[in-house]
C-alpha cells in the first residue's frame, strides 16, 4: 500500500463518520503563505485530514489551500475548534459561523471545544448538538477534557463526544484517560505527538528503534500512536517533514516495543496548562 493510499485509512467514530488516522496540524503555522503552502503540500502528498482552530488565526489560509487543492470537499476531513472566550450557547453558534466562513466551507467535519471551561462547557455542548443536528458539522467532540468532564457531558446530553484531542506522547501517556476513552467509544487524538521542544526525540530507546526499523525517531513515535489506535496530527510547515511524517504505514512496532515506549511516561506536559484549571483565553 502506498503512503498516499494509506493516508486515507480511517477510524470509524461512534456516530459512524470516518476520520483519517493521520492528519496535518497547523498550530503555529502563520496565516497566509506559510499555512497555505503547508496544507497544499500535505494534500499533494495524500493527506486528507487537516486540523486547525479559531485561536490559531489561520482558518482563512487553510480554507484558501483546500479550495485551491482541486480535491473534492467530501474527500477532505476538516477539524476546527471553538476558543475559550466564545463558549456559551449563542456565542458558540456565532463563533462557528465565523470559522465556517473563514474556511470557506458549507460544513465542518469535526468541531471541538478547545478546553473545558468550568460553568460553560455544558452550555457550549448544547450549541454543538444544535450544529450537529442541523447538519453544519458531521461530528462533535472535545479537546483537553479529563474523564470527569467527559462523564459530565454524557450525563447531560444524548450526543456523546466522538473525539477527545489531548497532548499525548511517550512522556505523557495519559493511561487513565486513554482507557476511559476506549471504554466509552470516544476516539483519542494526539496533539503535539512529538512533544514541544524535541528533547524526547533524543531518547536512546526511540533512537534504537529508529535504527532497527530504518525510520526517523518521529516516525517511531507516530507509529506508536497508530499502533495504539490513537489518531495523530503532527504539525509541520516543511514539505519534506510533512512527507516523512506520512511514511509510517509500512511497519508496526511489537507489543513489547509499544509497552517499552509507554513506560517512558513522565506525566510531562509541554504546556503548563492544567486541564482542570483553565483560566486563560477567557477575555
Amino acid at each position: 500500500m502506498s503512503h498516499e493510499v494509506a493516508l486515507t485509512k480511517s477510524t470509524t467514530l461512534n456516530n459512524g463518520v470516518k476520520m483519517p488516522w493521520l492528519g496535518l496540524g497547523v498550530w503555529e503555522s502563520k496565516e497566509g503563505g506559510e499555512v497555505e503552502d503547508a496544507v497544499r503540500s500535505a494534500i499533494e502528498h495524500g493527506y486528507r485530514h487537516i486540523d486547525t482552530a479559531a485561536i490559531y488565526g489561520n482558518e482563512a489560509g487553510v480554507g484558501q489551500a483546500i479550495g485551491d487543492s482541486g480535491v473534492a470537499r467530501e474527500e477532505l476531513f476538516i477539524t476546527t475548534k471553538l476558543w475559550n472566550a466564545r463558549q456559551g450557547y449563542e456565542s458558540t453558534l456565532q463563533a462557528f459561523e465565523e470559522s465556517r466562513k473563514k474556511l470557506g466551507v458549507d460544513y465542518v467535519d469535526l468541531y471541538l471545544i478547545h478546553w473545558a471551561i468550568a460553568g460553560k462547557y455544558l452550555e457550549t455542548w448544547r450549541a454543538f448538538e444544535k450544529l450537529y443536528k442541523d447538519g453544519y458539522v458531521r461530528a462533535i467532540g472535545v479537546s483537553n477534557f479529563q474523564p470527569h468532564h467527559l462523564q459530565d457531558v454524557m450525563n447531560h446530553f444524548e450526543v456523546k463526544p466522538v473525539v477527545n484531542q489531548v497532548e499525548f506522547h511517550p512522556f505523557l501517556t495519559q493511561r487513565e484517560l486513554y482507557t476511559f476513552c476506549r471504554e466509552q467509544g470516544i476516539q483519542l487524538e494526539a496533539w503535539s505527538p512529538l512533544m514541544r521542544g524535541g528533547e524526547m526525540l533524543g531518547h536512546p530507546l526511540l533512537q534504537q528503534l529508529a535504527t532497527k526499523y530504518n525510520k526517523s525517531v518521529a516516525q517511531i513515535v507516530l507509529r506508536w500512536d497508530l499502533d495504539q489506535e490513537v489518531v495523530t496530527i503532527p504539525k509541520s510547515v516543511h514539505a519534506n517533514r510533512i512527507r516523512e511524517n506520512a511514511q509510517v504505514f509500512d511497519f508496526h512496532l511489537t507489543t513489547d516495543e509499544i509497552a517499552q515506549i509507554t513506560a517512558l511516561n513522565q506525566n510531562h506536559r509541554s504546556f503548563d496548562y492544567d486541564p482542570d484549571q483553565v483560566t486563560f483565553g477567557l477575555a
